[in-house]
């Protein structure tokens, strides 16, 4: 629950506020509940203070009856007979006010996390811009923050850059500004929270820009915050739609561009080798995008491609935007004949269950066939353990040597 400190306006403030909503006939404010009782009407009233158009998406709340609760406001209700999700309530704003002929939709969330004071950052935002998407980065200097969030704001914003090649500061901020008519365009899945993320990829794949504004937030203490996120549910949602982001970014298939760009000049290696590799050495170079650089490196350098470990390792870190020196350098650890010689073995004894016992390179002259499809069965089962001891190592070798370098700027 989300508590709000409405002050007095300032003549200033008043006459932007004013400003703001006279601009605003076609946009929409859409806040999706779903058993938010205690704070929803504060929101809404809150909320036309700076904006006209303001839909109630009810995803089918038991704790009371939001059309009777709002009904001497000026909202719009709209209710799901079920909780279908926050991906299902935003779809279903979005076409009703796209029928409306809104040119963007501004969501924030019902519980109070989110102050409506920040909506006149999104309006004139959208007036200089209309066809962007904005992203509200909520500020985190706050001591009430849970850990659990911190972590998982930065894990969801590292699993963008892969999908993407863009940095976004708070991809699971849901106060939002949608451009309509760009994002009905969309083919979207998700229907919970895999939806906040699969909107934001896809939007940047078609080339809307997708920018960012600070806003302010609330999070009470943990004892008196309402949260509707499952841990175990949403949290697997989520990743199957990473998993479904990455395995489509792996595809060599263009996407649909709705907006021309033209603006991504790339360094040419030919043309100026010396900042070509500078910038191999320096793209994604966080701890955990070097981490994972060094992930697929290993997995790809310990399966059976003979002769292919290379190239296949420059694609799947070009598609996915990952450090290309690191995963090329690691796959050295990985060379014959330990390796592949450990997956063999494993890979029979799995067969089998037994080890090779006269493991020879003239017997393996002789049953290559049988000892490749050793090699494959046990490279499925000995990568992942490799890339997880990789990932482990380059990680907080990583973060050492970044915080030495932070240290070293700040003496």
């Amino acid at each position: 629950m989300g508590s709000f400190n409405t002050g007095q306006k300032s003549a200033e403030g008043q006459k932007k506020s004013q400003k703001m909503t006279m601009n605003s006939d076609s946009v929409w404010c859409v806040i999706p509940v779903y058993n938010n009782a205690a704070t929803i009407k504060n929101i809404v009233e809150l909320s036309f203070n700076y904006i006209k158009n303001i839909l109630v998406i009810d995803d089918g709340s038991t704790d009371t009856n939001l059309i009777e609760l709002l009904k001497d406001t000026k909202a719009e209700v709209i209710r799901h007979d079920k909780n279908s999700g926050k991906g299902a309530a935003l779809l279903t704003a979005m076409n009703y006010v796209k029928a409306k002929g809104a040119l963007s939709m501004i969501t924030i969330d019902g519980d109070g996390q989110h102050l409506p004071e920040d909506l006149p950052s999104f309006l004139e935002a959208i007036e200089n811009k209309p066809d962007s998407l904005y992203v509200g980065v909520r500020n985190f200097n706050q001591a009430t923050i849970p850990d659990s969030s911190r972590f998982g704001r930065k894990f969801s914003n590292m699993w963008f850059k892969v999908e993407t090649g863009l940095d976004c500061n708070d991809t699971q901020s849901g106060f939002r500004a949608y451009p309509v008519k760009l994002i009905s365009k969309l083919k979207l899945y998700g229907s919970f929270y895999d939806f906040e993320i699969e909107v934001i990829a896809r939007a940047a794949w078609a080339q809307i820009p997708i920018n960012e504004i600070m806003i302010n937030v609330v999070y009470d203490s943990p004892e008196t915050r309402i949260s509707h996120f499952n841990k175990v549910k949403d949290n697997l949602r989520i990743s199957l739609m990473h998993a479904r982001l990455i395995g489509r970014r792996l595809v060599p298939l263009p996407h649909k561009k709705l907006i021309e760009n033209n603006t991504n000049s790339k360094v040419s290696l030919f043309l100026n080798p010396v900042s070509f590799f500078k910038m191999l050495l320096k793209e994604n170079a966080s701890p955990m995008a070097l981490a994972l650089s060094a992930v697929v490196g290993t997995i790809l350098a310990v399966l059976p491609i003979i002769g292919f470990h290379s190239i296949a390792i420059i694609y799947v870190t070009a598609r996915l935007h990952l450090n290309k020196i690191m995963a090329l350098s690691i796959q050295v650890f990985y060379s014959p004949p330990f390796v592949p010689f450990i997956c063999i073995e494993a890979g029979h004894y799995l067969r089998n269950g037994a080890w090779i016992k006269d493991f020879t390179l003239s017997s393996f002259k002789t049953n290559w066939s049988e000892y490749l499809f050793d090699w494959l069965i046990g490279s499925l089962v000995m990568a992942p353990l490799y890339a997880v001891i990789a990932f482990v190592i380059v990680y907080f070798t990583a973060l050492k040597i970044q915080k030495k370098i932070t240290k070293k700027e700040y003496a």
